[in-house]
């Protein structure tokens, strides 16, 4: 395709990047032998998404150790040309959505996103590729000699900074046109946020991770905001009252532009079934530059709607900067999203529905979901969640939903419930069956005993379970010579 003002801009930054990225490559410490060596080393470090928050130094939360890791590494995140995510729910189906659509169009996309399900690398993407092993070994080698050079009063870097300098380290090296980072926790102090995007994003916002975020949706909106900066645009959907009014009052203060979908910018949406969709919804979106009408969400889910509208509000401010986004190139691209984890029907007899939804509000979004889009007489849920969520809330929800609850835990997670103490909560909030698994591995024969041929069975309530779900199905599923059905 012709390049763009944007690209044409993109590679001249990268040029110079990427010639940086070559040096640097060859002056490489050969820290690594292998992929395995590199991936011990980083398992050597504080992993804060599998720990406990009352053993968490709340200094071990700041941005000065990878301010520092990063201008060891000669500050490659100063050379992408990046789209800044945060939020509690609905930041992985935006940035899908984002790389869909921005590939159709003919650009070079990277990734880096949180939690994996499966592989590691899944968290460092270019256009839906994996980064290679002996990438990743290059890029946690290339980390580990900056980390020798980091003053010891900084502490050593946590698993997440050092993933999070290597995934920019690849994105520059790949030179990619455009980097889409999705924040791990919160913003203001999360390990990404040294970087000066095009533009910042934040999807839906509910209470999660409060004991260090906050424990009000205002305190949480003013961390996520944290994310804001000078000159920036900023873009929200409409939430919950307090919400928009901090992120505005954080913006203003900041010097940045938020616009809010569904207020500053015209948006509309709704919920149809047609022959060759069926359950679906639409969304339409203007701005002076652009407008799309009636376009298919292409995931599951009224929520989507709402990320849905982020990502083309998103677009259109990315034309407004010169990167040619034709909207029939746009909503071509919308069709091929694909989000490993959420709304996943992975196994046909019985069916068994993957979903990471980790909170409250993301439970209640997926009951809906699944009642709008799969037809099921009873639905059987495997649940496990980490002990510092609000696990009383999310019991409450479950409760909406499922006919049968069987409770479990994420194999080697410190952080996950104990399935009994589940099971006992959960009795105080209704009188439906439940029963408790030792592992994932009982829980899916109680569940494949239960579940008659119309029921439908949903592993739920963490992404760790969902991701040890996922590794134990394909595991059967090569054991039997067939494949996934979402593969």
């Amino acid at each position: 395709m012709a390049k763009t003002a944007a690209a044409a801009t993109k590679s001249s930054k990268t040029g110079s990047s990427s010639g940086k990225s070559t040096k640097a490559k060859a002056d490489r410490p050969n820290a690594f032998a292998n992929y395995q060596a590199a991936t011990k080393w980083l398992a050597e470090h504080a992993d804060l998404e599998r720990v406990r928050a009352s053993r968490v130094d709340p200094g071990v939360f700041t941005l000065d150790r990878m301010t520092a890791l990063m201008k060891h590494l000669g500050n490659p995140e100063q050379d992408l040309r990046a789209i800044h995510v945060a939020g509690t729910n609905g930041k992985g189906s935006t940035v899908a959505m984002l790389s869909s659509c921005l590939q159709a169009c003919g650009y070079t996309v990277g990734a880096y996103t949180s939690p994996h399900l499966v592989d590691l690398r899944e968290r460092i993407q270019v256009n839906d590729q994996l980064i290679s092993h002996q990438s990743m070994t290059a890029a946690l080698s290339e980390v580990a000699g900056a980390v020798e050079k980091l003053p010891k009063k900084l502490g050593p870097p946590t698993y997440f900074e050092i993933l999070t300098a290597a995934g920019f380290l690849y994105l520059v090296e790949q030179a990619v046109d455009v980097a889409l980072i999705e924040v791990g926790m919160g913003g203001r102090l999360d390990s990404t946020n040294v970087i000066t995007p095009e533009v910042s994003v934040i999807t839906g916002l509910s209470l999660d991770h409060t004991q260090y975020l906050g424990h009000t949706l205002p305190e949480i909106a003013r961390e996520k905001a944290g994310i804001f900066k000078p000159g920036v645009p900023a873009i929200t959907f409409e939430q919950e009252p307090g919400i928009v009014d901090v992120l505005r009052e954080c913006a203003e203060t900041i010097g940045a532009t938020l616009e809010v979908v569904g207020k500053d910018i015209d948006f509309s949406y709704r919920f149809e079934s047609s022959p060759q969709l069926g359950p679906h919804t639409r969304v339409g979106l203007s701005t002076p530059r652009v407008s799309y009408e009636h376009v298919p969400v292409p995931l599951p889910g009224e929520h989507q709607a709402f990320n849905c509208g982020l990502v083309l509000a998103v677009l259109d401010k990315l034309a407004g900067m010169g990167f040619d986004l034709p909207e029939s190139k746009v909503t071509s691209g919308l069709e091929t999203t694909r989000v490993p984890g959420r709304m996943e029907l992975v196994w046909k007899d019985p069916r068994i529905l993957l979903d990471g939804a980790h909170n409250p509000a993301a439970i209640s979004g997926l009951i809906r979901s699944i009642g709008a889009h799969i037809p099921y007489d009873s639905l059987v849920m495997i649940f496990g969640c980490a002990a510092d969520k609000d696990v009383d809330e999310m019991l409450r929800r479950v409760a909406l939903g499922a006919d049968k609850v069987i409770f479990t835990r994420a194999k080697g997670n410190p952080r996950a419930s104990d399935p009994a103490e589940l099971a006992r909560r959960f009795s105080e909030e209704s009188s439906k069956m439940a029963q408790v698994a030792a592992s994932l591995d009982d829980a899916l024969s109680i569940a494949g005993r239960a579940a008659g041929r119309d029921d439908l069975i949903c592993i739920t309530g963490s992404f760790y379970l969902v991701g040890e779900a996922k590794k134990a199905l394909i595991s059967r599923a090569e054991k039997m010579g067939v494949s996934l059905l979402s593969s």
